[in-house]
């Protein structure tokens, strides 16, 4: 069966299965279907895994995102295929779900790839890059411009992986603050959680740039550790309670456009599933993908508007501070292209993409966006 014809039955709930000479990689009972599965072929192994996530269970976006995942592949597969999620912590600290993944510990993950850019700065490309795409685009990036295949062949000679893109936050926010931030001289010595490629570029400004996981960035910012954090956006930023310990909330997010997060899989476990089951999982990372960022989208406007009715005062980064971290962002690039192939590779490339994507999106959605947007009232 074609793969685009495998993908479409299984979403449709109606494959037939094929008999298959695997096992499964972990000892467990029959797991009972799940309504709306696709089959129940005894032919099928009984799989069951467990994966590792960088999200605390309070986050029901983020973590909600990582068990839609999970649902939707036992849905698909009548049960035989079973994902747990875990929070942050349980099997790996959050900002080590890929470590764990590569080296075969857990079968799978559920992170965002800039927490690895400490790995290889190409790791950025994977979810979010400064003054880069918006949700929109990215995924036209990875789908439609190559940049998932390129990615793949990465993660797969590096971190013997294989990933997929499973939720996106759309356009996040540009983090809390303790103090106002006014212009470009008031990020000098400021300690700031920020992690990913956007980190690197608010260190290029002075800032000191530390990387926490969600479910620490509380404490640190009441106690005083750090000066400003960023997470996400509203919906989340709201139940973490930034605002309870900092005042300021900047806009925009410009170091995380469209963030994209994925499914990491070790990939001797990968190798071993039946093409049913890899359908599945690429199925449901699509669908992840898409519901996520649909959440965020409905989610995070009220939640703003709770924010500022309880005190939050937000504010606008400076045009200064816009442009010193534009072009602060590129000069990084360039330095990356120059010592590291790999980034040089997926860099020319997705620049040229976002040429074409940017002119396109500039001419039609962004006037139109222009003068609808004018009309609001507030």
């Amino acid at each position: 069966m074609e793969r685009r014809k495998l993908l479409t039955a299984l979403a449709q709930g109606g494959i037939a299965a094929t008999t298959v000479g695997v096992v499964s990689s972990c000892n467990s009972s029959t797991p009972t279907a799940s309504s709306g599965t696709a089959t129940s072929d005894a032919s099928l192994p009984t799989v069951e895994w467990q994966m590792a996530t960088s999200w605390p269970v309070s986050l029901d976006t983020l973590f909600g995102g990582a068990k839609l995942f999970a649902d939707r592949v036992a849905a698909m597969t009548g049960g035989r295929f079973k994902i747990t999620a875990r929070a942050a912590g349980e099997l790996a600290p959050g900002l080590e779900v890929l470590d764990v993944v590569s080296q075969g510990a857990v079968p799978c993950g559920h992170s965002a790839s800039y927490y690895y850019v400490g790995k290889s700065a190409v790791m950025g490309f994977g979810s979010s890059l400064p003054f880069g795409f918006n949700a929109q685009q990215q995924n036209a990036w990875l789908y439609e411009g190559g940049g998932l295949k390129r990615l793949q062949e990465i993660y797969a000679s590096k971190f013997n992986v294989i990933q997929f893109p499973a939720g996106n936050t759309g356009a996040q926010m540009g983090g809390w603050f303790r103090k106002e931030i006014a212009q470009l001289s008031d990020l000098q010595g400021l300690k700031m959680r920020i992690p990913g490629l956007g980190g690197q570029v608010m260190g290029k400004l002075g800032v000191t740039v530390q990387t926490l996981p969600g479910g620490e960035i509380f404490q640190a910012l009441q106690t005083g550790a750090i000066d400003a954090a960023e997470w996400v956006g509203p919906y989340d930023d709201e139940k973490l309670g930034l605002n309870k310990v900092a005042q300021f909330y900047y806009y925009p997010g410009w170091w995380e456009p469209g963030t994209t997060l994925e499914v990491q899989i070790n990939l001797n476990e990968w190798k071993k599933l039946p093409p049913q089951y890899q359908a599945a999982i690429e199925t449901a990372a699509h669908e992840a993908n898409m519901i996520t960022l649909s959440r965020y989208e409905s989610q995070n406007n009220e939640a703003l508007q709770r924010l500022i009715q309880g005190g939050v005062q937000l504010r606008r980064y400076s045009d200064e501070i816009m442009t010193a971290a534009e072009q602060a962002s590129f000069a990084l690039y360039d330095e990356f292209a120059a010592k590291d192939a790999d980034f040089k590779s997926v860099f020319d490339e997705w620049k040229q993409f976002r040429n074409r994507v940017y002119a396109w999106n500039k001419l039609n959605e962004g006037n139109f966006e222009q003068f609808t947007y004018a009309q609001l009232k507030t």
